[in-house]
């Protein structure tokens, strides 16, 4: 399967109107990005719900591995909530491939890579959640 990006992916197509518009840089140990979420992406009142907080993580860990030159599908994730993460809430989440780079290599002929990613409030840095995932290339 070849993967093409048309810009309207939920989480960072820019294209796409009803998406959460993230827009990655290099930071950290891989990506990072800021998130202000809206009433729209609310679970219980208030709060955010946790599928919006899984694909911004999820998101995180694919532009980590697209800045290391995969295009990867998440083959399994999972996401450890701490927190609740309030509506109107600014966050930064960071996304990076784990391992070492020698292991890099060795995983891009395996097609899998392994990754993380942490969502944090933005300024304070309060734990919101984190995950970890297995991303694979199609």
């Amino acid at each position: 399967m070849k993967l093409e990006d048309d810009h309207y992916c939920f989480a960072c197509g820019r294209e796409n109107p009803e998406g959460l518009h993230l827009v990655f840089e290099g930071g950290g140990r891989g990506v990072m990005a800021f998130f202000t979420p809206e009433r729209r992406h609310q679970g219980y009142k208030g709060i955010v719900h946790g599928g919006i907080i899984s694909a911004i993580l999820d998101e995180a860990m694919a532009h980590a591995a697209i800045k290391a030159g995969q295009m990867p599908v998440t083959a399994e994730i999972s996401v450890r909530f701490r927190n609740a993460l309030p509506v109107g809430q600014k966050v930064r989440v960071e996304g990076w491939i784990e391992g070492d780079p020698d292991d890099l290599e060795k995983s891009r002929a395996r097609r899998l890579l392994e990754a993380a990613s942490e969502l944090k409030t933005y300024p304070g840095g309060g734990l919101v959640a984190a995950a970890r995932a297995k991303l694979m290339q199609p």
